[in-house]
Protein backbone atom coordinates (compact mmCIF):
# COMPACT_ATOMS: atom_id res chain seq x y z
CA UNK A 1 0.00 0.00 0.00
CA UNK A 2 1.44 3.52 -1.13
CA UNK A 3 1.92 5.63 2.04
CA UNK A 4 0.28 8.99 1.90
CA UNK A 5 1.48 12.00 1.21
CA UNK A 6 1.46 14.42 4.14
CA UNK A 7 1.50 18.67 3.22
CA UNK A 8 1.46 20.52 6.42
CA UNK A 9 1.07 24.38 6.16
CA UNK A 10 1.79 26.53 8.81
CA UNK A 11 -0.53 29.60 9.01
CA UNK A 12 -4.27 30.13 8.62
CA UNK A 13 -5.38 33.14 7.16
CA UNK A 14 -5.42 33.84 3.52
CA UNK A 15 -2.55 32.08 1.90
CA UNK A 16 -2.05 28.75 4.33
CA UNK A 17 -6.28 27.33 3.52
CA UNK A 18 -6.12 27.96 -0.04
CA UNK A 19 -2.53 26.18 -0.13
CA UNK A 20 -4.20 23.41 1.29
CA UNK A 21 -7.69 23.55 -0.21
CA UNK A 22 -5.73 23.39 -3.31
CA UNK A 23 -3.17 20.62 -2.62
CA UNK A 24 -6.59 18.40 -1.53
CA UNK A 25 -8.31 19.40 -4.79
CA UNK A 26 -5.30 17.90 -6.58
CA UNK A 27 -3.88 15.17 -4.44
CA UNK A 28 -7.57 13.47 -2.94
CA UNK A 29 -5.31 10.86 -0.95
CA UNK A 30 -2.94 13.27 0.59
CA UNK A 31 -3.16 14.06 4.29
CA UNK A 32 -3.46 17.77 4.42
CA UNK A 33 -3.08 19.43 7.68
CA UNK A 34 -3.63 23.01 8.41
CA UNK A 35 -1.62 24.47 11.77
CA UNK A 36 -2.64 28.05 13.11
CA UNK A 37 -1.83 29.64 15.69
CA UNK A 38 -4.80 31.74 16.24
CA UNK A 39 -8.87 30.32 17.44
CA UNK A 40 -10.15 31.65 13.92
CA UNK A 41 -9.47 30.52 10.05
CA UNK A 42 -9.65 32.14 6.66
CA UNK A 43 -10.35 35.81 8.48
CA UNK A 44 -11.24 38.19 6.04
CA UNK A 45 -8.51 40.82 6.91
CA UNK A 46 -9.50 43.33 4.62
CA UNK A 47 -12.66 43.25 5.94
CA UNK A 48 -11.92 44.38 9.59
CA UNK A 49 -12.30 48.08 8.81
CA UNK A 50 -16.16 47.40 7.26
CA UNK A 51 -16.59 45.11 10.56
CA UNK A 52 -15.25 48.19 12.84
CA UNK A 53 -17.56 50.60 10.58
CA UNK A 54 -20.64 49.14 11.19
CA UNK A 55 -20.86 48.36 7.45
CA UNK A 56 -22.16 44.64 8.71
CA UNK A 57 -22.63 43.52 12.19
CA UNK A 58 -22.23 39.75 12.21
CA UNK A 59 -18.61 39.15 13.00
CA UNK A 60 -18.87 35.55 11.41
CA UNK A 61 -18.80 37.31 8.14
CA UNK A 62 -15.34 37.77 7.98
CA UNK A 63 -15.05 33.89 8.39
CA UNK A 64 -17.54 32.91 5.86
CA UNK A 65 -17.07 30.84 2.58
CA UNK A 66 -19.53 33.00 -0.26
CA UNK A 67 -22.19 30.73 0.05
CA UNK A 68 -22.38 31.97 4.69
CA UNK A 69 -20.57 28.47 5.96
CA UNK A 70 -17.96 29.71 8.57
CA UNK A 71 -14.76 28.12 7.94
CA UNK A 72 -14.09 26.27 11.17
CA UNK A 73 -11.65 22.97 11.62
CA UNK A 74 -15.09 20.96 11.29
CA UNK A 75 -16.05 22.86 7.96
CA UNK A 76 -11.95 22.12 6.68
CA UNK A 77 -12.29 18.91 7.75
CA UNK A 78 -16.31 17.51 6.74
CA UNK A 79 -16.14 19.61 3.66
CA UNK A 80 -12.31 18.81 2.98
CA UNK A 81 -11.42 16.19 4.45
CA UNK A 82 -8.35 18.82 5.89
CA UNK A 83 -7.50 18.46 9.56
CA UNK A 84 -7.22 22.02 10.70
CA UNK A 85 -5.64 22.84 14.37
CA UNK A 86 -6.30 25.84 15.48
CA UNK A 87 -4.56 27.55 18.83
CA UNK A 88 -1.28 25.58 17.95
CA UNK A 89 1.84 26.99 17.62
CA UNK A 90 4.54 26.10 15.96
CA UNK A 91 7.99 26.27 17.41
CA UNK A 92 10.06 25.04 15.60
CA UNK A 93 11.06 23.56 11.69
CA UNK A 94 14.06 20.61 11.51
CA UNK A 95 14.70 20.45 7.51
CA UNK A 96 16.74 17.38 7.86
CA UNK A 97 13.98 15.49 9.80
CA UNK A 98 11.31 17.20 7.92
CA UNK A 99 9.23 18.03 10.97
CA UNK A 100 7.51 20.61 12.98
CA UNK A 101 7.37 20.65 16.17
CA UNK A 102 4.43 22.49 17.85
CA UNK A 103 2.30 23.85 20.73
CA UNK A 104 -1.21 24.26 22.07
CA UNK A 105 -2.15 27.57 23.18
CA UNK A 106 -4.76 26.61 25.08
CA UNK A 107 -3.73 22.90 27.00
CA UNK A 108 0.31 23.70 26.57
CA UNK A 109 0.71 20.23 24.93
CA UNK A 110 3.41 19.85 22.98
CA UNK A 111 3.60 17.09 19.58
CA UNK A 112 6.22 16.56 16.67
CA UNK A 113 4.48 15.76 13.10
CA UNK A 114 6.96 15.54 9.73
CA UNK A 115 5.73 16.15 6.83
CA UNK A 116 6.65 15.64 2.70
CA UNK A 117 6.05 18.99 1.87
CA UNK A 118 5.77 21.97 4.06
CA UNK A 119 3.82 24.96 3.12
CA UNK A 120 4.83 28.48 5.48
CA UNK A 121 2.19 31.48 5.55
CA UNK A 122 2.99 32.99 8.86
CA UNK A 123 2.20 36.70 7.28
CA UNK A 124 3.39 39.92 8.14
CA UNK A 125 3.87 41.51 11.66
CA UNK A 126 2.96 44.72 11.82
CA UNK A 127 5.54 47.87 12.78
CA UNK A 128 5.59 49.84 15.69
CA UNK A 129 6.98 53.17 16.29
CA UNK A 130 10.28 52.91 18.41
CA UNK A 131 8.82 55.87 20.63
CA UNK A 132 8.05 55.72 24.51
CA UNK A 133 4.69 54.71 25.86
CA UNK A 134 3.62 52.03 23.65
CA UNK A 135 2.52 49.61 26.02
CA UNK A 136 0.01 51.71 27.09
CA UNK A 137 -3.55 50.78 27.40
CA UNK A 138 -5.37 52.05 23.75
CA UNK A 139 -2.95 51.39 21.65
CA UNK A 140 -3.73 48.67 18.90
CA UNK A 141 -3.25 48.01 15.18
CA UNK A 142 -5.55 46.33 12.85
CA UNK A 143 -3.60 43.23 11.77
CA UNK A 144 -5.67 40.62 13.90
CA UNK A 145 -9.82 39.35 14.40
CA UNK A 146 -8.64 40.15 18.08
CA UNK A 147 -8.04 43.87 16.98
CA UNK A 148 -11.30 43.87 15.10
CA UNK A 149 -12.58 42.68 18.16
CA UNK A 150 -11.70 45.43 20.39
CA UNK A 151 -12.09 48.44 18.17
CA UNK A 152 -15.68 47.24 17.61
CA UNK A 153 -16.26 47.08 20.91
CA UNK A 154 -15.37 50.61 21.08
CA UNK A 155 -17.07 51.57 18.17
CA UNK A 156 -21.24 49.98 19.62
CA UNK A 157 -19.81 51.43 23.44
CA UNK A 158 -19.44 54.73 22.39
CA UNK A 159 -16.99 55.69 25.31
CA UNK A 160 -14.46 57.00 22.97
CA UNK A 161 -14.12 60.48 21.91
CA UNK A 162 -11.16 61.18 20.65
CA UNK A 163 -8.67 59.07 18.47
CA UNK A 164 -5.33 58.87 16.12
CA UNK A 165 -5.10 56.80 13.40
CA UNK A 166 -1.22 57.16 13.13
CA UNK A 167 -0.49 56.21 9.15
CA UNK A 168 -2.21 57.50 6.31
CA UNK A 169 -2.00 54.14 4.03
CA UNK A 170 -4.48 52.37 2.58
CA UNK A 171 -5.58 50.42 6.30
CA UNK A 172 -4.90 53.79 8.12
CA UNK A 173 -7.39 55.64 6.05
CA UNK A 174 -10.18 52.54 6.21
CA UNK A 175 -9.52 52.80 9.61
CA UNK A 176 -10.15 56.61 9.75
CA UNK A 177 -13.57 56.20 7.86
CA UNK A 178 -14.24 53.40 10.34
CA UNK A 179 -13.56 55.14 13.67
CA UNK A 180 -15.42 58.38 11.76
CA UNK A 181 -18.27 56.71 11.23
CA UNK A 182 -18.65 55.73 14.82
CA UNK A 183 -18.79 60.04 15.55
CA UNK A 184 -15.48 59.18 16.71
CA UNK A 185 -12.88 62.32 16.49
CA UNK A 186 -10.27 61.38 14.49
CA UNK A 187 -6.97 62.24 13.60
CA UNK A 188 -4.72 61.01 10.69
CA UNK A 189 -1.10 61.04 11.29
CA UNK A 190 1.40 60.60 8.43
CA UNK A 191 5.32 61.36 8.72
CA UNK A 192 5.68 61.61 4.74
CA UNK A 193 4.12 64.71 3.00
CA UNK A 194 1.40 62.84 1.48
CA UNK A 195 -1.23 60.10 2.27
CA UNK A 196 -1.48 57.34 0.14
CA UNK A 197 1.79 57.10 -1.00
CA UNK A 198 1.03 54.50 -4.29
CA UNK A 199 -0.66 57.92 -5.40
CA UNK A 200 1.40 60.62 -6.53
CA UNK A 201 1.37 63.72 -4.46
CA UNK A 202 -1.55 65.98 -6.46
CA UNK A 203 -4.13 63.35 -6.75
CA UNK A 204 -2.84 62.13 -2.85
CA UNK A 205 -3.66 65.94 -2.01
CA UNK A 206 -7.19 65.48 -3.90
CA UNK A 207 -8.21 62.52 -1.80
CA UNK A 208 -6.82 64.77 1.92
CA UNK A 209 -8.95 67.42 0.80
CA UNK A 210 -12.24 64.69 0.85
CA UNK A 211 -10.44 63.30 3.79
CA UNK A 212 -11.15 66.60 5.61
CA UNK A 213 -14.31 67.58 4.36
CA UNK A 214 -15.54 64.31 6.43
CA UNK A 215 -14.79 66.33 9.12
CA UNK A 216 -11.38 64.13 10.10
CA UNK A 217 -8.01 65.53 11.02
CA UNK A 218 -4.86 65.33 8.64
CA UNK A 219 -1.48 66.19 9.58
CA UNK A 220 1.69 65.47 7.39
CA UNK A 221 5.26 65.83 7.28
CA UNK A 222 5.31 65.06 11.07
CA UNK A 223 5.32 61.81 13.41
CA UNK A 224 5.08 60.24 16.40
CA UNK A 225 7.64 61.24 19.29
CA UNK A 226 5.71 59.47 22.29
CA UNK A 227 2.78 58.03 23.75
CA UNK A 228 1.33 60.22 26.65
CA UNK A 229 -0.65 58.37 29.85
CA UNK A 230 -1.86 58.20 33.00
CA UNK A 231 -2.10 54.80 35.12
CA UNK A 232 -1.38 53.00 32.28
CA UNK A 233 -3.85 54.19 29.40
CA UNK A 234 -3.56 56.38 26.98
CA UNK A 235 -4.07 60.05 27.69
CA UNK A 236 -2.40 61.88 24.42
CA UNK A 237 0.05 61.53 21.93
CA UNK A 238 3.36 63.75 21.53
CA UNK A 239 4.24 64.36 17.73
CA UNK A 240 7.83 65.67 16.86
CA UNK A 241 7.23 69.06 16.68
CA UNK A 242 6.28 69.40 20.13
CA UNK A 243 2.34 69.32 19.69
CA UNK A 244 0.66 67.34 22.00
CA UNK A 245 -2.96 65.43 20.91
CA UNK A 246 -5.10 64.48 23.52
CA UNK A 247 -6.63 61.08 22.77
CA UNK A 248 -7.79 58.00 24.35
CA UNK A 249 -6.80 55.63 21.35
CA UNK A 250 -4.66 55.42 18.98
CA UNK A 251 -4.46 52.92 15.92
CA UNK A 252 -0.83 51.97 14.58
CA UNK A 253 -1.16 51.57 10.99
CA UNK A 254 2.36 52.44 10.02
CA UNK A 255 3.01 49.11 7.32
CA UNK A 256 3.61 45.19 7.83
CA UNK A 257 7.39 43.33 8.15
CA UNK A 258 7.23 39.73 7.48
CA UNK A 259 7.03 37.22 9.46
CA UNK A 260 10.39 35.03 8.96
CA UNK A 261 11.13 34.02 12.40
CA UNK A 262 10.48 30.43 11.83
CA UNK A 263 11.52 30.31 8.27
CA UNK A 264 14.63 31.71 9.12
CA UNK A 265 15.64 29.66 12.53
CA UNK A 266 15.13 26.55 9.57
CA UNK A 267 17.69 27.86 7.86
CA UNK A 268 15.80 29.41 4.76
CA UNK A 269 17.14 31.84 2.42
CA UNK A 270 16.02 35.72 3.67
CA UNK A 271 15.84 38.03 0.74
CA UNK A 272 16.85 41.75 1.01
CA UNK A 273 13.81 42.85 1.79
CA UNK A 274 13.46 41.02 4.49
CA UNK A 275 10.78 38.38 3.15
CA UNK A 276 11.65 34.86 2.62
CA UNK A 277 13.29 34.53 -0.96
CA UNK A 278 11.00 32.01 -3.59
CA UNK A 279 10.93 30.86 -7.04
CA UNK A 280 8.73 31.42 -9.15
CA UNK A 281 6.99 27.92 -8.01
CA UNK A 282 6.73 29.79 -4.75
CA UNK A 283 9.69 27.45 -3.95
CA UNK A 284 12.05 28.55 -1.02
CA UNK A 285 15.70 27.63 -0.68
CA UNK A 286 14.70 24.25 0.77
CA UNK A 287 13.07 22.02 -1.93
CA UNK A 288 10.12 20.37 0.16
CA UNK A 289 9.12 23.67 1.46
CA UNK A 290 7.31 26.42 0.05
CA UNK A 291 6.20 29.58 1.15
CA UNK A 292 3.20 32.34 0.41
CA UNK A 293 1.34 35.72 1.57
CA UNK A 294 2.33 38.38 3.07
CA UNK A 295 5.93 36.45 5.03
CA UNK A 296 7.68 36.23 1.38
CA UNK A 297 9.27 39.06 -1.08
CA UNK A 298 7.73 38.56 -4.88
CA UNK A 299 9.11 39.82 -8.16
CA UNK A 300 7.37 43.41 -9.59
CA UNK A 301 6.67 41.97 -13.13
CA UNK A 302 7.78 45.91 -14.55
CA UNK A 303 10.56 46.52 -12.85
CA UNK A 304 11.99 42.78 -12.95
CA UNK A 305 13.34 44.01 -8.99
CA UNK A 306 11.90 42.33 -5.78
CA UNK A 307 9.16 43.71 -3.46
CA UNK A 308 7.25 43.04 -0.81
CA UNK A 309 3.49 43.08 -1.58
CA UNK A 310 1.25 42.35 1.72
CA UNK A 311 -2.18 41.90 -0.65
CA UNK A 312 -4.80 39.78 0.52
CA UNK A 313 -5.35 38.71 -3.31
CA UNK A 314 -1.48 38.08 -3.96
CA UNK A 315 -1.40 35.79 -0.84
CA UNK A 316 -4.70 33.78 -2.29
CA UNK A 317 -3.21 33.58 -5.70
CA UNK A 318 0.18 32.50 -4.50
CA UNK A 319 -1.10 29.43 -1.64
CA UNK A 320 -3.05 28.27 -5.17
CA UNK A 321 0.39 27.67 -6.82
CA UNK A 322 1.95 26.39 -3.92
CA UNK A 323 -0.60 23.97 -2.95
CA UNK A 324 -0.76 22.90 -6.46
CA UNK A 325 3.08 22.42 -6.82
CA UNK A 326 3.46 20.77 -3.12
CA UNK A 327 0.72 18.30 -3.63
CA UNK A 328 2.24 17.44 -7.27
CA UNK A 329 5.41 18.41 -8.75
CA UNK A 330 6.64 21.93 -9.95
CA UNK A 331 4.22 22.60 -12.57
CA UNK A 332 2.70 25.93 -12.49
CA UNK A 333 3.88 29.26 -11.72
CA UNK A 334 3.23 32.96 -10.15
CA UNK A 335 4.70 35.31 -12.28
CA UNK A 336 4.99 38.27 -9.65
CA UNK A 337 2.86 41.56 -9.05
CA UNK A 338 2.29 44.78 -10.61
CA UNK A 339 1.40 45.93 -7.10
CA UNK A 340 -2.28 46.86 -8.12
CA UNK A 341 -4.46 48.26 -4.57
CA UNK A 342 -7.37 50.22 -4.21
CA UNK A 343 -8.66 51.84 -1.52
CA UNK A 344 -12.08 53.04 -0.16
CA UNK A 345 -12.03 56.85 1.09
CA UNK A 346 -15.70 57.46 2.55
CA UNK A 347 -17.67 58.23 -0.89
CA UNK A 348 -14.63 58.41 -2.85
CA UNK A 349 -12.56 55.36 -4.11
CA UNK A 350 -8.65 55.44 -4.64
CA UNK A 351 -6.56 53.08 -6.98
CA UNK A 352 -3.35 52.39 -8.30
CA UNK A 353 -1.62 49.75 -10.62
CA UNK A 354 1.70 49.24 -12.12
CA UNK A 355 3.97 52.58 -11.67
CA UNK A 356 3.30 55.99 -10.69
CA UNK A 357 5.69 58.89 -11.54
CA UNK A 358 7.65 59.16 -8.39
CA UNK A 359 7.66 55.51 -8.43
CA UNK A 360 9.14 55.28 -11.74
CA UNK A 361 11.75 58.29 -11.20
CA UNK A 362 13.10 56.79 -7.82
CA UNK A 363 13.85 53.50 -9.78
CA UNK A 364 15.83 55.78 -13.00
CA UNK A 365 13.40 55.45 -15.48
CA UNK A 366 14.66 58.48 -18.08
CA UNK A 367 11.66 58.47 -20.40
CA UNK A 368 8.21 58.43 -18.78
CA UNK A 369 5.38 60.80 -19.95
CA UNK A 370 2.50 61.24 -17.95
CA UNK A 371 -0.95 62.46 -18.19
CA UNK A 372 -3.99 63.86 -15.81
CA UNK A 373 -7.69 62.73 -17.29
CA UNK A 374 -10.69 64.30 -15.38
CA UNK A 375 -13.82 63.46 -16.45
CA UNK A 376 -17.39 61.81 -15.41
CA UNK A 377 -17.98 57.78 -15.17
CA UNK A 378 -20.81 58.03 -17.47
CA UNK A 379 -23.25 60.83 -18.73
CA UNK A 380 -24.44 63.38 -16.82
CA UNK A 381 -28.13 62.06 -17.29
CA UNK A 382 -27.36 59.15 -15.88
CA UNK A 383 -25.53 61.03 -12.57
CA UNK A 384 -22.31 60.13 -13.76
CA UNK A 385 -19.58 60.81 -11.00
CA UNK A 386 -15.96 62.64 -11.65
CA UNK A 387 -12.88 60.27 -11.45
CA UNK A 388 -9.28 61.48 -11.84
CA UNK A 389 -7.28 59.43 -13.50
CA UNK A 390 -3.12 60.33 -14.02
CA UNK A 391 -1.62 57.48 -16.33
CA UNK A 392 2.58 57.18 -16.68
CA UNK A 393 3.83 55.48 -19.88
CA UNK A 394 7.09 55.13 -21.82
CA UNK A 395 8.03 58.35 -24.21
CA UNK A 396 9.27 56.35 -26.50
CA UNK A 397 7.69 52.98 -27.12
CA UNK A 398 4.40 54.31 -25.18
CA UNK A 399 4.03 51.35 -23.17
CA UNK A 400 1.55 51.70 -20.42
CA UNK A 401 3.55 51.82 -17.11
CA UNK A 402 1.26 52.88 -14.27
CA UNK A 403 -2.22 54.71 -13.33
CA UNK A 404 -3.76 55.99 -10.72
CA UNK A 405 -7.60 56.86 -10.29
CA UNK A 406 -9.49 58.55 -8.10
CA UNK A 407 -12.70 60.07 -7.40
CA UNK A 408 -16.20 59.21 -6.36
CA UNK A 409 -16.83 57.51 -9.88
CA UNK A 410 -16.16 53.82 -10.24
CA UNK A 411 -12.50 54.07 -10.14
CA UNK A 412 -12.06 49.88 -9.26
CA UNK A 413 -13.12 49.01 -13.17
CA UNK A 414 -10.82 51.94 -14.85
CA UNK A 415 -8.41 50.04 -12.42
CA UNK A 416 -8.89 46.82 -13.31
CA UNK A 417 -8.48 47.54 -16.94
CA UNK A 418 -5.34 49.74 -16.68
CA UNK A 419 -4.03 46.68 -14.56
CA UNK A 420 -4.65 43.77 -17.51
CA UNK A 421 -3.30 46.61 -19.66
CA UNK A 422 -0.27 46.51 -18.13
CA UNK A 423 0.00 43.21 -17.62
CA UNK A 424 -0.80 42.46 -21.26
CA UNK A 425 2.23 45.13 -22.18
CA UNK A 426 -0.15 47.07 -23.88
CA UNK A 427 1.25 50.57 -25.86
CA UNK A 428 -1.22 53.79 -26.45
CA UNK A 429 -1.56 53.10 -29.60
CA UNK A 430 -3.16 49.57 -28.48
CA UNK A 431 -5.85 51.38 -26.18
CA UNK A 432 -7.16 54.19 -28.23
CA UNK A 433 -9.37 51.69 -30.25
CA UNK A 434 -10.51 49.39 -27.21
CA UNK A 435 -13.35 47.91 -28.03
CA UNK A 436 -15.03 47.84 -23.92
CA UNK A 437 -18.28 47.57 -23.32
CA UNK A 438 -20.99 50.79 -23.42
CA UNK A 439 -24.35 51.62 -22.41
CA UNK A 440 -25.11 55.00 -20.63
CA UNK A 441 -25.89 53.69 -17.50
CA UNK A 442 -22.13 52.04 -17.48
CA UNK A 443 -19.87 54.73 -19.25
CA UNK A 444 -19.23 57.12 -21.80
CA UNK A 445 -19.72 56.37 -25.09
CA UNK A 446 -15.75 56.52 -25.07
CA UNK A 447 -14.86 55.47 -21.62
CA UNK A 448 -12.92 57.53 -19.26
CA UNK A 449 -9.86 54.82 -19.40
CA UNK A 450 -9.94 55.10 -23.26
CA UNK A 451 -10.13 59.05 -23.66
CA UNK A 452 -6.76 58.85 -21.15
CA UNK A 453 -5.31 57.19 -23.44
CA UNK A 454 -6.19 59.74 -26.27
CA UNK A 455 -4.74 62.11 -24.39
CA UNK A 456 -1.43 60.51 -24.07
CA UNK A 457 -1.66 59.89 -27.32
CA UNK A 458 -2.45 63.76 -28.49
CA UNK A 459 0.61 64.40 -25.52
CA UNK A 460 3.05 62.06 -27.28
CA UNK A 461 2.55 62.84 -30.65
CA UNK A 462 2.84 66.72 -29.41
CA UNK A 463 -0.79 67.83 -29.74
CA UNK A 464 -1.63 68.34 -26.41
CA UNK A 465 0.84 70.70 -24.26
CA UNK A 466 -0.17 69.53 -21.01
CA UNK A 467 0.92 71.29 -17.39
CA UNK A 468 -0.08 69.49 -14.31
CA UNK A 469 -1.86 71.43 -11.65
CA UNK A 470 1.28 71.44 -9.05
CA UNK A 471 3.68 72.65 -11.75
CA UNK A 472 1.00 75.47 -12.82
CA UNK A 473 1.39 76.31 -8.98
CA UNK A 474 4.88 76.06 -8.35
CA UNK A 475 5.47 77.98 -11.50
CA UNK A 476 3.32 81.12 -9.78
CA UNK A 477 4.64 80.45 -6.37
CA UNK A 478 8.16 80.74 -7.93
CA UNK A 479 7.38 84.17 -9.56
CA UNK A 480 6.11 83.05 -12.91
CA UNK A 481 3.73 85.15 -14.39
CA UNK A 482 2.02 83.33 -17.45
CA UNK A 483 -1.16 84.16 -18.78
CA UNK A 484 -3.79 82.41 -17.36
CA UNK A 485 -7.03 81.98 -19.63
CA UNK A 486 -9.88 79.76 -18.44
CA UNK A 487 -12.61 79.48 -21.31
CA UNK A 488 -15.63 78.25 -19.17
CA UNK A 489 -19.25 80.12 -18.94
CA UNK A 490 -19.65 83.40 -16.80
CA UNK A 491 -22.21 80.95 -14.30
CA UNK A 492 -19.12 78.34 -13.87
CA UNK A 493 -17.08 81.28 -13.54
CA UNK A 494 -19.21 82.53 -10.51
CA UNK A 495 -19.92 79.21 -9.43
CA UNK A 496 -16.61 77.93 -8.81
CA UNK A 497 -12.87 79.78 -9.75
CA UNK A 498 -9.06 79.44 -8.84
CA UNK A 499 -8.15 83.02 -7.78
CA UNK A 500 -4.77 82.75 -9.63
CA UNK A 501 -4.62 85.79 -11.65
CA UNK A 502 -6.87 84.11 -14.37
CA UNK A 503 -8.95 86.06 -17.02
CA UNK A 504 -12.31 84.50 -18.44
CA UNK A 505 -13.09 84.22 -22.05
CA UNK A 506 -15.48 81.29 -22.75
CA UNK A 507 -14.55 79.50 -25.34
CA UNK A 508 -17.28 80.18 -27.61
CA UNK A 509 -16.25 83.40 -27.46
CA UNK A 510 -12.50 83.35 -27.68
CA UNK A 511 -11.90 83.31 -31.65
CA UNK A 512 -13.68 86.96 -31.45
CA UNK A 513 -12.11 88.29 -28.32
CA UNK A 514 -8.45 86.90 -29.54
CA UNK A 515 -7.01 91.15 -29.01
CA UNK A 516 -7.71 90.10 -25.17
CA UNK A 517 -4.71 87.64 -25.78
CA UNK A 518 -0.82 89.07 -24.91
CA UNK A 519 0.36 90.51 -28.23
CA UNK A 520 3.66 88.75 -27.37
CA UNK A 521 2.83 85.64 -29.77
CA UNK A 522 5.57 83.54 -27.40
CA UNK A 523 4.68 84.67 -23.90
CA UNK A 524 3.49 81.84 -22.42
CA UNK A 525 -0.59 80.87 -21.93
CA UNK A 526 -1.90 78.28 -19.37
CA UNK A 527 -5.59 77.53 -20.69
CA UNK A 528 -8.38 75.23 -18.20
CA UNK A 529 -11.92 74.20 -17.71
CA UNK A 530 -13.70 72.36 -15.67
CA UNK A 531 -12.22 69.67 -16.67
CA UNK A 532 -9.91 70.78 -19.50
CA UNK A 533 -11.39 69.46 -22.68
CA UNK A 534 -12.42 73.50 -23.57
CA UNK A 535 -9.22 74.07 -22.66
CA UNK A 536 -7.29 71.70 -25.19
CA UNK A 537 -9.61 73.11 -28.00
CA UNK A 538 -8.65 76.42 -26.40
CA UNK A 539 -5.15 75.88 -26.91
CA UNK A 540 -5.90 74.49 -30.59
CA UNK A 541 -7.62 77.75 -31.48
CA UNK A 542 -4.57 79.94 -30.12
CA UNK A 543 -1.98 78.04 -31.58
CA UNK A 544 -3.78 78.46 -34.73
CA UNK A 545 -3.77 82.02 -34.76
CA UNK A 546 0.18 82.55 -34.30
CA UNK A 547 0.62 81.57 -30.03
CA UNK A 548 4.06 79.47 -29.98
CA UNK A 549 3.94 78.83 -26.14
CA UNK A 550 0.35 77.15 -25.23
CA UNK A 551 -0.42 74.63 -22.43
CA UNK A 552 -2.98 73.06 -20.98
CA UNK A 553 -3.88 72.52 -17.25
CA UNK A 554 -4.78 69.05 -17.35
CA UNK A 555 -7.43 67.83 -15.34
CA UNK A 556 -8.41 71.59 -15.34
CA UNK A 557 -10.26 72.62 -11.79
CA UNK A 558 -11.17 69.14 -10.69
CA UNK A 559 -7.91 68.30 -10.46
CA UNK A 560 -6.67 71.43 -8.50
CA UNK A 561 -5.61 70.15 -4.57
CA UNK A 562 -4.94 73.85 -3.70
CA UNK A 563 -7.00 76.63 -1.96
CA UNK A 564 -9.70 77.91 -4.54
CA UNK A 565 -10.92 81.22 -4.27
CA UNK A 566 -14.34 80.15 -4.38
Amino acid sequence: MTQKKRIIVIGGSAAGPKSAAKARRIDNNAEVIILQKDADLSMASCGYPYYVGGYFDDRNQLLCTPTGVVRSPMFYLNAKDIEAKVNTEVTDIDTKKRSVSFKDALSGETGTLTYDKLVIATGAIPRMPPVPGVELKGITTLQSMKDADFLRKIRDEKTIKKAVVIGGGLIGIETCEALQLAGIEITVIELLPQLLTFLDWELAKLVENHVRSKGANVITENGIAAFLGENGKLTAVKLQNGIELPCELAVVAIGVRPNVKLAQAAGLKIGELGGIEVNEYMQTSDPDIYAVGDCVETLNRITGKKVHAPYGDLANLQGRVAGENAASTNCVTFPGTIQTGICKVFDYTAGSTGLSETAAKRLGYKDIITVINASPDKPGFMEGKLLVTKMTADAKTGRVLGAQCIGPGNAAKQIAQWAMAIQGKLTVEDLINADLPYAPPFSLAIDHFIATAHLMQNKIKGRLKGISCKEVHDKLQAGGKPFILDVRGPEEFEEIRLGIGETLIPLGALRKRLNELPEDKNKEIICYCKISLRGYEAQLVLEGNGWKNVKVMEGGIMAWPYTREK
